[in-house]
């Protein structure tokens, strides 16, 4: 069940071993977009197998008993739950920061958003994939999901809910960034995250970015974030934080990172201060690294995020390779371990998508 790598294992000595700082729960597989990217290769209708109800406050029970404090609720599309407000309730009454990323369709009703909110909900997040329409449902495979984003996030700020944009970017709208970020910057949103595609689910290796682009958007990014109204972070590209420490020893300049819900910390990872749970139960080091390390129905979380050899590999950053291990940043950013592994086959190896050579570092004869 299990893909281990070859690296020999070595216990973890970090901030994250004991329990995660998010967990991802992908509620269920049904969704009625058809995104480009999608991770999860969702369909329009639920599995029977997802996790019930009741397997569900178990988990969040399970969750807040190991001492994790946030837990997002995604997909798939969690608004095709009929249980989904009972789910935000019983995590909030359990002390968890609940946050949701539901797709933008009909479902989120403002009925909907008033139940979530009463429910207790800390974050609601909606992907904006372009500046122009064409663009974002082009993207979405649904013609009036840009529209519908826009008409969900304000309904939402308006019934007093915090609010964030989610912004995958590819080859399709790599130069509509800043257009994008002026855009939610009308929306009173309290973060804006960014995600570099990783080639899994319907992402193929053909939307990847090349390293010098990547650097380019990073670059940006930490230009918009110096002066939005909103805070930035990235998913799959940590090389964002090496990127702001540089810049923060060559001006000396320092940036609050409150955004409203909590932040790590320190940067977190695939498996370092991240754990994915699938809708039914199979629990991964992030949605974006599909190697199965157990099941919530069998082993639990617990068990899984503290002692399973993967995890404790992945939160060594003497173990990674490449230039990666290389780094003098690699405690800092460590690098996108999701795309090393569908990229190399071994989620240790060093990141593809990232343009800094350590100093002094010579690169093995292939």
């Amino acid at each position: 069940m299990v893909a281990m790598t070859s690296h020999p294992l070595r216990p973890a000595r970090g901030l994250f071993d004991a329990a995660p700082f998010m967990v991802f729960w992908e509620t269920t597989r049904a969704c009625d977009l058809a995104c480009l990217h999608c991770r999860a290769s969702a369909l329009p209708f639920r599995n029977k197998g997802e996790l019930t109800t009741d397997e569900g406050f178990r988990l969040l029970d399970e969750i807040r008993s190991m001492g994790c404090p946030l837990v997002v609720l995604t997909g798939g599309d969690p608004a095709k739950r009929p249980d989904l407000c009972a789910l935000v309730r019983h995590g909030t009454d359990l002390g968890l920061r609940m946050a949701l990323t539901p797709s933008a369709t009909p479902l989120v009703t403002r009925k909907l958003l008033e139940e979530l909110r009463d429910a207790g909900l800390a974050r609601l997040a909606v992907s904006l994939d372009g500046a122009e329409r064409a663009t974002h449902d082009g993207f979405r495979g649904v013609d009036g999901s840009y529209a519908r984003t826009f008409e969900i996030l304000r309904t939402a700020r308006g019934l007093g809910m915090t609010t964030q944009v989610n912004t995958s970017v590819g080859r399709f709208n790599q130069h509509e960034l800043e257009r994008v970020a002026e855009k939610i910057a009308q929306l009173e949103i309290e973060l804006w995250g960014v995600f570099l595609v990783v080639p899994t689910g319907r992402a193929s290796a053909a939307q990847l970015l090349s390293p010098d682009e990547v650097e380019s958007i990073l670059e940006r990014l930490a230009d918009i974030a110096a002066t939005a109204p909103f805070d930035v972070k990235t998913t799959a590209a940590p090389h964002y934080r090496r990127l702001l420490l540089q810049r923060k020893v060559a001006r000396n300049e320092v940036r609050g990172i409150a955004d409203g819900i909590g932040r790590a910390p320190r940067g977190v990872n695939d498996g370092q201060g991240i754990c994915f749970v699938s809708h039914k139960g199979e629990i991964y080091p992030s949605g974006f690294l599909p190697i199965p390390c157990g099941n919530v129905r069998v082993e639990g979380i617990t068990e899984v995020y503290r002692d399973h050899p993967l995890f404790g590999q992945l939160r060594d950053p003497d173990l990674l390779g490449g230039k990666c291990g290389a780094c003098e940043f690699r405690k800092v950013c460590g690098g996108s371990r999701a795309r090393a592994y569908a990229v190399h086959g071994d989620p240790l190896a060093e990141e593809p998508s990232c343009a800094y050579v350590p100093r002094g570092y010579v690169a093995e004869a292939s």
